[in-house]
């Protein structure tokens, strides 16, 4: 598949962050919703805006927005707003992964996006209600008070973010890699528990882009097949990157899953493998996107390219 050379990724990027964050800036508040008494207490609210706020690369509404864009016919309209929903939706339940993740009582540490991990900073009771917080509210999102989003789709988002996030996907990805440190998988089981861990919620936020727009099935069942191969690619490159690069360039601590004797792509297939796996899942996802029928595919190809060529 030819890629659009005058597709300018960082500037189309640009643009839609700047609309996510400033979303998520009013939306994770100490506000109370309509019809409630009382809004969330500050403290709360704080170690939330911690966890989500200044910081990320942002890779799962970026995807939302590249797919919404992709499946509907007039690229010059705005972000809808059940897309812009939809992407702070799955940004939150990543952010709240990543709070819990971190915890002592799983991976245990200490440096996220460059700054100390939200239960180093706020404690370990504070950083557990966060992360439950910031997971109800990505679902009170998807759920608003009016008119915009059909009742439907509020449904069909809200299930492509639970079956992602639940124990048929994010959660039962981290039971498996938890109950793989010191353990031999071979390339079948770790492929799954990546699928889970990491793919599944990467996966839904092209799935949950094209839920707000109209796309054949022929168009769903290719950017179905694109998200499943951009999220394994992604986790591929993770484990690259935590041999090859410093905590400084990660804005995590680097070198941890060699230190837990977790199994990762890199000591299952060694460095030169595992980049050129991550270069066939690529084209892969590229091949899925030719398919589609879809014409306006050049941020979903970017952000393809984006996440795998990392690497450099």
């Amino acid at each position: 598949m030819k890629t659009d050379t005058t597709f300018n990724l960082s500037a189309w990027s640009a643009e839609h962050l700047d609309h996510v964050e400033r979303a998520l800036e009013r939306w994770v508040t100490a506000d109370a919703p309509v019809g409630v008494d009382h809004g969330a207490p500050a403290a709360l609210v704080e170690a939330m805006r911690y966890a989500v706020l200044d910081g990320g690369k942002r890779l799962r509404p970026l995807l939302v927005m590249a797919a919404s864009e992709a499946v509907n016919t007039d690229s010059s309209a705005p972000t809808s707003d059940a897309a812009l929903r939809a992407a702070c939706a799955v940004e939150l339940i990543h952010a709240y992964s990543l709070v819990h993740d971190d915890m002592p009582c799983m991976d245990n540490d200490v440096l996220r996006r460059g700054k100390p991990t939200v239960h180093v900073q706020f404690g370990e009771a504070s950083a557990l209600l966060a992360g439950d917080a910031l997971q109800a509210l990505a679902f009170e999102l998807l759920t608003p008070d009016d008119e915009k989003m059909p009742a439907t789709q509020q449904a069909c988002l809200c299930q492509l973010l639970a079956r992602a996030a639940g124990s048929g996907g994010m959660a039962g990805g981290q039971a498996i890699d938890l109950a793989s440190v010191g353990v031999a998988l071979n390339e079948s089981q770790l492929r799954e528990m990546h699928r889970l861990k990491t793919g599944a919620l990467l996966q839904a936020s092209v799935m949950m882009g094209a839920a707000c727009g109209d796309a054949s099935g022929v168009a769903l069942a290719a950017l179905k097949q694109y998200g499943a191969a951009i999220g394994l690619a992604f986790q591929v490159v993770d484990d690259i990157l935590d041999v090859t690069a410093d905590s400084a360039t990660l804005g995590k601590t680097a070198g941890k899953d060699a230190d837990q004797d977790k199994p990762t792509y890199v000591s299952l297939l060694g460095l030169e493998r595992s980049a050129a796996f991550a270069q066939e899942l690529l084209a892969q996802a590229l091949q899925a996107l030719s398919q589609s029928g879809l014409r306006n595919t050049q941020a979903l190809q970017g952000l393809a390219n984006m996440v795998v060529n990392r690497l450099c």
